[in-house]
């Protein structure tokens, strides 16, 4: 059975779980807080940096539109371009010197690209199809493949998306001389590769994570995958608080041009760690100091309340395992509930001490009534119980056993027979030997014995004697063939003792033997019919038990009555 918990325990789960509530409630209000401090101000670093990009943007824009003007004034570039267009269009060229002018503005370009230190800078045709490119990385432009351009004016700036990557550009319109109408024969590409290394240089600039998407593909990122991924997959508009991948990311949009996104990210749970670390230390350590004051309170109210009521407890249970109740609970005068508690547990006892007393009387007296009115029965039989419950107490005595054990032996014994209420009499009192049917019949009472008692609870210690008293060493006992140590001590007590009375008593048939005939013959069918130990400790005990005997040959017909 689960017991309760001690008073000491219950205080002290009281305060830690109140402390614990309220830590909690505190630590969850702090969380919330710093949460929402945590969300603006990286909100508040996100536009701080996309104004600090857009100013670096813009003059780096101007910066390359100044450069692309000036590479466009390239003689040996314009002029081989014009050459080129010139001989194209109207077929007077060969291929070998197709080749050679395109080599030329090949070389001329790889200059330019030396020079400028460029990604990538190409030269567009006329016709709209990619002619030349140079830089590190000219493999991801395909030549003679056409590119859309929507210049606005002489120089312009766009987003350009290539099989093997994209790149922001900066063009300019190649003409054969100064003016504006004079012909066009190009356009001059000087592009940056919004790659890896481009995401990671914002990343440092911007100090926030960088994503670059074209459609839904990742092509450069600076954040984990999975939250990668899922910025990729949703449509923003300029910024804003997103999940993603299980965490809230601040997100501004940098660049949204040609399906070319540029997002800058930065995680509001990662900048929220450091202070809800730091608020969770903080807690922690007014939690040990809550904590050492509950203990302390708890340990004083254990002195002044719990040790007078754990002493009454133990001076009871002292009584109680001793069933010493003649004894009172002295008061500890702690306090008056206490006080009253003992003087309350005194008058319960006294009144139990009566109650036990009247109820063992009462008891006992239906056990003996019962056992005399079976003997009754038959007047050969007359006593047969009391006797057969003093001689196994007096073997149980000789055997050493536990007085509680001697107990329930006595009123085994007394009791062992009673399953004989439903033999007929005229099998029960039969003057001569039993047939084979009648010793059937005769052989079920310790069964409808058990039957009878186990409807009775405070009887059911003594239900193995009535049911098994007729159990054998070697077996070929009954009802169930038990052998052995199978048999209870008890059992085989009895079993010897209602043997030997057997023996003693006259019969109808017979006379009684002496106790020494019968001890004898016990002794013949030691470990086969009976246990040895029982039998050696019935020849110790022979003296009182033949005293018994000679008690009741002295006194046949107050026997029989």
């Amino acid at each position: 059975m689960k017991l309760p918990p001690r008073l000491v325990a219950r205080t002290l789960m009281a305060i830690f779980l109140t402390v614990t509530v309220i830590l909690i409630v505190t630590f969850y209000r702090l969380s919330v807080e710093t949460r929402q401090r945590v969300r603006a101000a990286e909100i508040d670093k996100m536009e701080t940096s996309a104004r600090v990009f857009t100013a670096l943007e813009a003059r780096r824009r101007r910066d390359q539109l100044t450069l692309v003007a000036t590479l466009s004034e390239t003689p040996t570039l314009k002029a081989a371009l014009a050459t080129y267009a010139s001989e194209k269009a109207f077929g007077g060229i060969s291929e070998q010197e197709a080749a050679q002018l395109r080599s030329t503005v090949a070389d001329a370009v790889e200059n330019l690209a030396t020079a400028a230190r460029a990604d990538v800078i190409a030269i567009v045709g006329n016709d709209g199809r990619q002619f030349a490119a140079a830089g590190a990385s000219r493999d991801d432009w395909d030549i003679n493949q056409p590119l859309t351009l929507t210049p606005d004016d002489d120089t312009f700036q766009q987003v350009v998306v290539e099989p093997g990557g994209a790149f922001r550009v900066s063009g300019a319109r190649l003409r054969t001389g100064d003016h504006p109408l004079d012909q066009t024969v190009g356009t001059l590409l000087v592009g940056a590769s919004l790659d890896a290394t481009y995401a990671q240089d914002l990343a440092n600039l911007s100090r926030a994570g960088i994503v670059i998407t074209v459609g839904d593909t990742i092509r450069a990122r600076t954040v984990s995958e999975p939250a990668a991924r899922a910025l990729a997959q949703q449509r923003i508009a300029a910024g804003g608080i997103l999940p993603l991948a299980g965490e809230e990311y601040a997100v501004a949009t940098l660049l949204d041009s040609n399906n070319v996104r540029i997002f800058m990210v930065s995680s509001v749970d990662a900048a929220a760690r450091p202070a809800t670390r730091e608020a969770l230390f903080s807690l922690a350590m007014i939690a040990i100091g809550c904590f050492a004051l509950a203990l302390i309170a708890s340990i004083w109210l254990a002195r002044t309340l719990t040790r007078p009521i754990d002493s009454l407890s133990s001076e009871i249970t002292r009584m109680t395992a001793a069933r010493d109740f003649e004894r009172t609970i002295e008061r500890t005068g702690t306090s008056r509930e206490i006080d009253s508690l003992a003087n309350a547990f005194n008058e319960l006892v006294r009144a139990l001490s009566a109650a036990e007393a009247e109820t063992t009387a009462t008891y006992l007296g239906a056990i003996q009534a019962l056992a005399a009115a079976l003997d009754a029965r038959d007047p050969y039989t007359a006593g047969h119980s009391e006797r057969v419950s003093a001689v196994s107490v007096l073997i149980a005595q000789q055997m050493g056993l536990a007085e509680a054990q001697v107990d329930v032996i006595r009123l085994g014994a007394l009791l062992h027979d009673v399953g004989k209420i439903g033999v007929p009499d005229d099998i029960l009192r039969k003057p001569g030997p039993l047939t084979g049917p009648e010793f059937e019949q005769i052989k079920l009472h310790p069964t409808l014995g058990a039957r009878i008692l186990r409807q009775v609870p405070f009887l059911a210690a003594h239900l193995p004697i009535v049911e098994l008293h007729h159990e054998r060493p070697d077996g070929r006992g009954y009802p169930h063939g038990l052998r052995g140590d199978q048999i209870p001590v008890d059992v085989r007590i009895v079993h010897v003792a209602d043997a030997f009375d057997a023996m003693t008593s006259a019969r109808a048939y017979r006379p009684g033997q002496p106790a020494s005939l019968a001890l004898a013959e016990l002794r013949l069918h030691v470990g086969t019919q009976f246990d040895c130990a029982v039998v050696d400790a019935l020849h110790l005990a022979m003296p009182a038990a033949a005293s018994l005997i000679e008690l009741h040959l002295q006194a046949p017909s107050a026997a029989s009555a």
